[in-house]
């Protein structure tokens, strides 16, 4: 009789205990998601109601307006560039950004770990020491680089001094450690070269890594700002977090806020997509470690 009392005791214990953990969860997905829900409901509203500071907590009726105002025309203090163009010179980037940090740190990862050669791991601790150097430290240098080579206002310019990543090279590197070693042996015994090995065995075992990686390195590009914001001055290049911060003015400058919230929920839509779509491959990337 006493242990069942002890039991029921115990499983009310772990009932609160859940319930206070998802009370948690929830208070804090409320605090994360309410500047989220008053961007989208102000985006809905005209600039008369936003700018008496009277934002409801419900949808408007001039959504389809501003949106369409934000995508065809722009708008704030210097009238940016449409969010249409911006949008995809952001998506430019970003694709660019990640497909050229994936492509190098598979390859450089793939030499550090199978090939033996001289100061080998000097050369991956030297690809490792660059976290400490990101472009923000380097940044007059590589802006004087990419000068010189004429690279100012281009994709080029704007994406290559980002796209070394030796973040995603350590990653790489810790999983193909993982690979067992039957499997360079029977690739040696079917007369797979090196080129082969990598196509057919490493790349289809590396494509939930690729895609987790995916994932984080474009939303890194996506939200970049001090580098695009220094390399484009052709307003027809802007990206859209540049762009954005570009349409808010400051002191007494009246601001179009329900076009700047618009701009803001198309800014984010990217993104959410990649990681909503992406989201299985994403998990397992990160977690799965059977080969």
């Amino acid at each position: 009789m006493q242990d069942a009392v002890l039991a029921r005791q115990a499983m009310a214990r772990q009932r609160r205990g859940r319930w206070l953990a998802h009370a948690a969860l929830a208070l804090g997905v409320l605090i994360f998601a309410f500047p989220i829900w008053i961007t989208l409901v102000g985006s809905t509203h005209d600039a008369a109601t936003i700018g008496r500071g009277d934002v409801p907590l419900l949808p408007g009726g001039h959504g389809l307006e501003n949106f369409s105002t934000a995508l065809g025309e722009g708008g704030g203090r210097m009238h940016t560039t449409p969010a249409a163009g911006m949008l995809l010179n952001s998506a430019i980037m970003a694709l660019l950004i990640a497909g050229g940090k994936i492509a190098i740190s598979l390859l450089s990862a793939y030499a550090v770990v199978f090939f033996r050669f001289p100061l080998r791991m000097a050369a991956f601790w030297t690809i490792f020491i660059t976290l400490m150097l990101p472009v923000e430290v380097r940044i007059i240098p590589t802006y004087q680089v990419i000068v010189n080579l004429d690279l100012f206002n281009s994709f080029t310019g704007l994406t290559l001094p980002l796209i070394a990543s030796a973040t995603a090279t350590l990653l790489f590197r810790q999983f193909f450690l993982t690979i067992p070693d039957e499997y360079v042996e029977a690739a040696q015994l079917d007369g797979a070269g090196p080129l082969r090995f990598f196509r057919d065995i490493l790349l289809p075992l590396s494509v939930t890594n690729i895609a987790a990686m995916g994932v984080i390195l474009f939303i890194y590009g996506w939200n970049q700002y001090l580098w695009p914001l220094l390399i484009i001055n052709d307003r027809s290049m802007e990206t859209i977090v540049v762009g954005l911060a570009k349409m808010i003015g400051s002191g007494d400058t009246q601001n179009e806020w329900n076009t700047i919230m618009a701009t803001a929920v198309l800014a984010m839509t990217p993104p959410v997509l990649v990681v909503v779509l992406l989201q299985r491959w994403f998990i397992k990337g990160l977690t799965e470690t059977e080969k």
